[in-house]
């Protein structure tokens, strides 16, 4: 197989903050956390904005677009295809159709018979399962992908549905008289696609919204994204982390102060924040000084406070991950979108709102993700990290 990388210009993508501000973002990351800790997959309140594509090979690279809060994807399905806009969630592992734009059914289409019902953190699908073309990019073509057609769905406003690019055993129990249902990413590669059973994000962080800055390759990495090496770390045994993209991570508050000794929780695309386990949160605002902001419900701190904030500190799999500062807070560019008010400081780490010990004790959101360029590596049930060219930028 030769090599691809799918580059070009990017769909224009409109500022999707949601309506309730930084409140409801903090509704929808909890919900999302309880249905985690519930041992159930759900909706994705950050995905990915995809670019129309050129050249061909092993693995394949779609570009993103930060919008702000969320990220989606324009997905072809049939021949010819209609362009749904999708989120992309790591988090779960169906992919569907239909929230708005209905499903149009071509000569590729297959109506399998089977219902699909997926329940999320803050939202729901029931319809009919068909099979069909899905296009990625013009060379991420999959033949007789499995895909939920919604009769209904509640809570995907403004989207057509979900690519779920999560563990294909989050597809269990959704679908009638099925096992599972194999994700985009393991037709990829069992069509020999892409070269190994893979994804790699690299998203960077940004002040302003709708910009090109973030990049998902299928089947591999794109090293021209991460600066040194790519780590790689086995995905924990621990329950129910172990369900989705789970692994042990110990954080300190500085050099000297363990916030959270070594435990599982997962790393997340689909959670817009930093979520520590209570305890591990009240133990980072007592260090921070930080207060509860009442209008976003966000941890705020004054100018003074950042000045003295120190890294936070993450060793996965015996290396240190720093994340600095200005990683921390939410970037002063996009207050507006929390409801916020301009110039101050909001911290993006969160209560999780469940005790240490619960087998889930923190979710690595898009916040974080920003900084470490990450592999999701179904195919040797592990995940990588890298350093990128942002870990200690001060865009926030």
């Amino acid at each position: 197989m030769s090599h691809v990388v799918i580059r070009g210009i990017p769909f224009a993508t409109r500022l999707r903050a949601a309506k309730g501000g930084a409140k409801e973002l903090l509704e929808r990351d909890r919900a999302r956390a309880q249905k985690f800790l519930a041992g159930k997959s759900h909706h994705a309140f950050v995905a990915a904005k995809a670019k129309h594509a050129s050249s061909t090979g092993a693995n394949s690279s779609i570009d993103v677009t930060d919008s702000g809060v969320t990220y989606t994807t324009q997905v072809g399905v049939g021949s010819p295809a209609t362009d749904y806009t999708l989120l992309i969630d790591t988090g779960s592992s169906n992919t569907w159709i239909g929230a708005d734009l209905p499903y149009k059914p071509t000569g590729t289409s297959h109506n399998t018979g089977n219902t699909i019902n997926v329940s999320y953190g803050s939202g729901s699908m029931s319809g009919k399962e068909y099979t069909d073309t899905v296009t990625l990019g013009p060379d991420l073509v999959i033949q007789n992908q499995g895909i939920g057609v919604a009769s209904t769905a509640q809570g995907f406003e403004g989207v057509d549905g979900i690519l779920g690019v999560g563990p294909a055993d989050l597809t269990q129990g959704t679908v009638s008289n099925t096992t599972e249902v194999p994700t985009v990413t393991d037709n990829l590669y069992a069509q020999g696609t892409i070269s190994s059973n893979s994804l790699g994000i690299s998203y960077e962080p940004s002040s302003t919204a709708n910009v090109s800055n973030g990049e998902l390759t299928f089947g591999g990495t794109d090293s021209t994204k991460y600066t040194g090496t790519l780590n790689t770390v086995p995905l924990t045994t621990t329950s129910p982390a172990s369900a989705y993209w789970g692994i042990n991570q110990s954080v300190s508050y500085g050099t000297s102060q363990t916030i959270l000794n070594t435990t599982a929780g997962i790393v997340d695309t689909g959670t817009t924040l930093l979520l520590l386990a209570t305890e591990a949160f009240q133990a980072y605002q007592k260090a921070t000084g930080a207060v509860e902001d009442s209008t976003t419900g966000l941890l705020t701190i004054t100018s003074a406070q950042y000045a003295k904030l120190q890294s936070l500190y993450f060793n996965i799999g015996g290396v240190t991950y720093e994340f600095t500062p200005n990683a921390q807070i939410w970037p002063r560019g996009l207050n507006s979108t929390l409801g916020g008010n301009e110039g101050q400081i909001y911290l993006i780490a969160s209560d999780l709102g469940s005790s240490v010990g619960s087998g889930l004790d923190f979710i690595n959101g898009f916040g974080w993700i920003q900084r470490y360029y990450t592999l999701f590596d179904t195919g040797n049930k592990q995940l990588g990290l890298a350093t990128t060219a942002y870990t200690d930028a001060d865009t926030n």
